[in-house]
């Protein structure tokens, strides 16, 4: 690749962050350094590297066949990592794997990320992304996570799809004083939400913002309230 592709890249880059992020309340320095060292154009379906910037959810396409996955737009991504007040030394749990990019973004901001991915052709297409670019701190998974994942606490947990309500059981798998953000509803009006697990039996629950992104992969419409 020449020079000024390369710089091309960089600029488009750069006003991906400026035009699209910053103006979505995305102004935490650790996130904003994070979309500058993690190369989106590498974690973008097959063909669409023209569109790795642009302020729209892509369609994880692979070998021809539509997963009906998508990567979510860039100022969600970065939204829903610097909700998460992540920590150099967190473990963080990822429900969604998808191309990998959001779990790169968080282990640049934390310590290890494993990640759940439903569909065994999505985790392989996110896992080489990730080993292409040297990213050694995540462990794709295969499974379905939004009902919980084995028995261990983390510091943060992330859902990258939307849920009709809150998981109870990956609430029990936060740490005290761990985070996990969520969009929560059913289209056309979902909002995100941080739940910090304050002690054992106790959740701090905050509304962040409004948005609209696909459905986790087999979540059901369940009774639980905050």
């Amino acid at each position: 690749m020449n020079v000024t592709a390369l710089s091309d890249i960089e600029q488009a880059r750069f006003n991906m962050i400026e035009q699209q992020i910053r103006p979505w309340d995305v102004l935490d320095q650790n996130v904003l350094q994070a979309l500058f060292a993690v190369r989106r154009e590498r974690f973008v379906p097959p063909g669409l590297q023209a569109l790795a910037f642009s302020d729209v959810e892509l369609p994880i396409t692979l070998n021809a066949h539509d997963t009906r996955e998508t990567m979510l737009a860039p100022r969600v991504e970065a939204r829903l990592a610097q909700e998460l007040l992540l920590k150099p030394n967190d473990c963080v749990l990822e429900v969604g794997t998808g191309s990998g990019y959001q779990a790169a973004l968080l282990a640049h901001l934390a310590q290890q990320v494993t990640s759940i991915e439903i569909d065994s052709r999505i985790a392989a297409f996110g896992e080489q992304n990730l080993q292409r670019n040297q990213v050694s701190n995540v462990k794709v998974e295969i499974g379905a996570g939004h009902a919980g994942w084995g028995t261990a606490e983390y510091d943060a947990i992330l859902l990258t799809g939307s849920t009709p309500a809150v998981p109870d059981a990956l609430k029990y798998q936060l740490c005290i004083g761990g985070r996990m953000v969520v969009v929560v509803g059913q289209g056309p009006v979902m909002t995100a939400y941080r739940i910090t697990r304050t002690s054992a039996a106790s959740f701090d629950t905050v509304g962040l913002f409004d948005t609209v992104i696909k459905p986790l992969r087999g979540t059901a419409v369940s009774t639980f309230k905050f």
